[in-house]
């Protein structure tokens, strides 16, 4: 891990909008290599007005995002997730897994 990899986690307190109507995705996401990349991924989603919250799992190159599909989609979380890195060392690259039905769930 290189020193400039290094990021500070952001704090979201969701809005009462984007707390209505909450939906689950989980998707596979690949370049993850450290706990920095966890957190810039996680900060990338959690800037994304509509999702509540994100559970990355490095080891398993997963995460299950929270968030209002009125608000937000998942295209737009697959995209986010992308920019994520940020410059020209990390990049990231993620999709759905399974399919709607099977890993998109109501909450």
């Amino acid at each position: 891990m290189l020193d400039t990899c290094h990021v500070d986690p952001i704090q979201k307190k969701p809005t009462v909008e984007e707390q209505q109507t909450l939906t689950t995705a989980l998707l596979a996401v690949w370049g993850m290599d450290c706990p920095n990349c966890v957190v810039r991924v996680r900060n990338g989603l959690l800037a994304l007005y509509g999702v509540v919250d994100a559970d990355i799992a490095l080891e398993l190159g997963t995460t299950e995002v929270l968030f209002n599909p009125k608000l937000t989609t998942i295209p737009a979380l697959v995209s986010t997730i992308g920019r994520a890195g940020g410059d020209w060392e990390h990049h990231y690259f993620a999709v759905l897994m399974g399919g709607p039905g099977l890993v998109v769930k109501h909450v």
